[in-house]
């Protein structure tokens, strides 16, 4: 599954069995700030909005973003992984 960054919408998306995932944004000072994410509810509990995140996270690096976590989910989610602790603010 591929996250797709939407630059004029600032969200990453990924599309599950034609349902679309999203984690939004809004750049400050410039570092983008991960204020949402969502699964939909079709394709929740399947462990969808984990690989969501870090695949956003992946995405940004490559693209030399820096990011802070707003959303307590990706906050969470950075905060327990050993690679996204330190990078993802």
């Amino acid at each position: 599954m591929k996250v797709i960054h939407d630059k004029d919408k600032q969200q990453f998306t990924m599309e599950v069995d034609g349902e679309i995932a999203k984690v939004e944004y809004e750049m400050q000072n410039g570092k983008m700030h991960l204020v949402y994410s969502e699964v939909p509810f079709n394709i929740r509990g399947q462990g969808i909005g984990k690989m969501l995140v870090k695949k956003t996270f992946e995405k940004l690096t490559e693209e030399g973003y820096e990011a802070v976590a707003v959303c307590g989910y990706i906050k969470l989610v950075a905060k327990r992984s050993d690679k996204w602790n330190n990078i993802i603010g």
